[in-house]
């Protein structure tokens, strides 16, 4: 059945407002969510057994099927963790592992994507080779993709931050505002549903390589990233925020700077 009549659709603001026909769709693997509430709506088993069919994994794994048996015990984020490395062992033993996740990564599933983010930090492969294994969904069309992206990878970059840092200031210059962000939205003091980085709440201007590029990008999306990460730090170091921030006005007194030094002292009295 196709679903091309659904894509333009707007997103319930409420679960129970979701049409049945989306959300079968959705937990069929055949429709990308378009906000929150659809994807907390998913019915994740369902899913997940969908997904391991289409990628060439056994759906009724005994592997899988434990998972998703005990994914109530867990949060909601937590659950697409689980499952995540329950595909991730099904593919270790197949015999066509590359293609498996090849097909998970391009699934049309966003929620299938994010799984294979996962893999990426599962894999055990260096910094380097994370970042250039998650490049491909920082750069995905869905906002939840890419969230998943840098969540992917948070631990390895804590675990060696100068060189996450020195690493992702080319993507600083990128064309493509989503890879842009992902330079900063990864390295963010505090973060959203994610560890903080204690040294860049102690140290926030050992990440100048990243913000000093993007202090007048064009790209309204980086800058909000930008000036949360200033926000995130000035919970810590509101002096020094206050100076970069001056500074930023005197050397670049644009509309993009100007946005993001406002939205970077919100916090501050």
């Amino acid at each position: 059945m196709s679903v091309e009549h659904l894509r333009a659709r707007k997103g319930a603001f409420r679960i129970a407002l979701i049409p049945p026909e989306v959300l079968e769709a959705l937990s069929d693997g055949r429709l990308e969510t378009v906000n929150l509430n659809e994807f907390l709506a998913l019915d994740t088993p369902r899913l997940a057994r969908r997904v391991a069919a289409d990628i060439g994994l056994d759906p009724a794994h005994e592997r899988l099927a434990d998972t998703l048996a005990m994914l109530d015990a867990f949060k909601p984020m937590q659950r697409h963790t689980h499952i995540a490395r329950a595909l991730y062992d099904l593919a270790a033993e197949h015999p066509e592992r590359d293609a498996v996740a090849h097909r998970l990564a391009s699934h049309p599933s966003d929620a299938a994507r994010g799984w294979a983010t996962h893999w990426v930090c599962i894999s055990g492969l260096a910094l380097p080779q994370q970042l250039a294994a998650v490049r491909r969904f920082a750069a995905d069309p869905h906002f939840g993709v890419r969230e998943f992206a840098w969540m992917a990878v948070r631990d390895a970059a804590i675990a060696a931050i100068d060189e996450a840092i020195g690493r992702l200031v080319p993507w600083t210059a990128d064309a493509d505002e989503n890879i842009r962000r992902f330079a900063t939205e990864l390295t963010r003091p505090r973060g959203v549903w994610c560890a903080p980085i204690p040294v860049l709440q102690r140290e926030p201007w050992r990440a100048l390589p990243l913000l000093e590029p993007l202090r007048a990008d064009a790209s309204r999306y980086v800058q909000n990233s930008v000036a949360n990460w200033l926000n995130d730090a000035s919970k810590g170091q509101g002096p020094w925020v206050r100076e970069l921030a001056a500074r930023w006005l005197r050397e670049s007194d644009t509309p993009a700077t100007r946005y993001i030094v406002r939205r970077a002292l919100r916090s501050l009295p």
